[in-house]
């Protein structure tokens, strides 16, 4: 399985912080963001990774990533994204990256307390279709939210404005091959972008789309408020983190 970090985007929320650099490469407590996505799929296992970027500072990931030697990878890969397309359309870029094998697409400003290596196996076992992750939030209108019944996802709603449910989908997607036809075959939303929510249904439409619930907390960093929630968060794990290895 190869492992893809959409990292892309104008951080248009973000502003001032993103009028002179990527909002992926601001910083979430002691490290840049984009670290975090990164060691999220490298300790599930993946080493084969490509960074999808764009903006007028793409440059500077090959700056400061390098070939990935800090995260224990010989290479890490790269491609543009010009504009913003969509999540969809940035995955798209990646199909030659994959060569016909699974997919792990996680957004580039997530951050997670826990390892996805459990989830990862699952979707291993699974050998085809596409298996995504939930979460329980107090704010599911911001997110694409699942409408679960029996046990299965019946469809996902795109930041809806009465959520069927407070299961957030969170920015970690896995897919078979078949990923990069589904995304040929989508039309532009009302926003003009091709959406990975479509993808998603797509594969729940096949009967084809498993979940698992994320362990741990979970919080995007796109907006001033999130950005300052994960820096909280990850900081109060290193403190615990610490206090648990003092005690050892």
């Amino acid at each position: 399985m190869k492992g893809i970090v959409l990292a892309g985007g104008l951080g248009s929320r973000l502003h001032p912080l993103t009028k002179v650099t990527n909002k992926h490469l601001l910083p979430i407590y002691h490290k840049p963001m984009i670290y975090y996505p990164i060691e999220t799929l490298v300790g599930a296992g993946i080493r084969e990774i490509l960074v999808v970027t764009g903006g007028k500072n793409a440059g500077e990931f090959l700056r400061l990533l390098g070939n990935g030697k800090e995260f224990g990878l010989r290479h890490i890969n790269y491609t543009y994204q010009e504009g913003e397309g969509g999540i969809a359309a940035a995955l798209a870029l990646a199909e030659f990256f994959a060569e016909g094998e699974p997919v792990c697409v996680i957004l580039g400003d997530n951050i997670l307390e826990s390892s996805i290596a459990p989830y990862v196996d699952n979707f291993r076992k699974q050998k085809s279709g596409s298996r995504i992750l939930l979460k329980e939030v107090n704010d599911p209108e911001r997110f694409g939210v699942a409408d679960i019944r029996g046990g299965k996802i019946v469809r996902i709603d795109e930041k809806p404005r009465i959520p069927a449910s407070r299961y957030a989908v969170t920015g970690v997607y896995m897919y078979d091959a078949e990923v990069f036809d589904i995304v040929k075959g989508l039309t532009p939303s009302a926003r003009g972008e091709l959406e990975i929510t479509d993808v998603n249904n797509y594969y729940i439409d096949k009967g084809i789309l498993e979940y698992d619930i994320l362990e741990g907390w979970w919080t995007d960093a796109g907006t001033f408020e999130s950005l300052l929630r994960a820096s909280n968060l990850v900081a109060q794990k290193m403190r615990l983190d610490s206090s648990a290895g003092a005690e050892v």
